[in-house]
């Protein structure tokens, strides 16, 4: 199982204030069967250089493989990534490729909460259509209530994939929303963007919970199988 969103690495953005905390995520996610987690710290171009973030990110791993060197703990397996923040013009920027998840092509992209305007999609597709990156959407359930009825069909029409967060499928007022999207194929990834163990623990367990009681075990294992796809 993958959990495809977290700010796990220590130090380094709003996400565990110190290795301790990371170990503690790992293992909870271990023990909800998670078996592979994609770091994806913030990276937001205004704050830092591609460079910069690159450098610290791999301080940042380093202290935390350290760590995880002296645990007698199986844990999960960890992809290097980021979470990039979009502005206008972001597609131009030579580096994107150094920031896509660990080995694949995959880009973990945090849009805007506000209304995506004509030159934002067009931007988007344009990049989907004529890049070798494959751009996922961020927490998608976040910017839904913002966007034209059929902005989301555009983009998965163009190959641009989804990724929503756990809490989207285990909320009282968003679950038949998030299994709605889930049924029709709509979402692509889970992850639980955890930040902490206290605020924003991992919780990706509650969603597959939910995922299973409605469609079944077999949707479960479906829909992770098809993400080894692009691993």
């Amino acid at each position: 199982m993958l959990d495809f969103h977290s700010h796990i690495l220590p130090e380094i953005d709003d996400g565990a204030q110190n290795v301790d905390e990371s170990i503690t995520m790992l293992k909870m996610l271990k023990d909800q069967g998670v078996n592979t987690v994609a770091l994806t710290s913030h990276f937001i171009a205004m704050d830092e250089s591609p460079a910069e973030f690159l450098e610290n990110r791999k301080k940042s791993y380093e202290l935390l493989l350290t760590e995880i060197q002296k645990s007698e703990d199986s844990l999960p397996k960890l992809l290097l990534g980021a979470e990039v923040y979009y502005y206008p013009g972001i597609t131009k920027m030579e580096e994107l490729s150094s920031l896509t998840l660990g080995d694949t092509n995959l880009l973990l992209l945090e849009m805007p909460m506000a209304p995506w305007g004509e030159y934002t999609i067009k931007e988007l597709i344009d990049f989907a259509n004529f890049s070798d990156i494959r751009i996922v959407i961020a927490h998608i359930e976040r910017s839904l209530k913002f966007q034209k009825r059929d902005t989301i069909d555009r983009l998965l029409d163009n190959d641009i994939l989804l990724q929503s967060n756990a809490s989207f499928f285990y909320s009282r007022k968003t679950k038949r929303k998030a299994l709605k999207m889930f049924n029709e194929g709509k979402i692509h990834f889970l992850g639980s963007d955890c930040h902490n163990i206290k605020y924003r623990p991992p919780k990706i367990d509650e969603a597959i919970n939910v995922i299973k009681e409605k469609f079944g075990l077999d949707s479960v294992k479906e829909f992770f199988e098809y993400q080894k796809n692009f691993l």
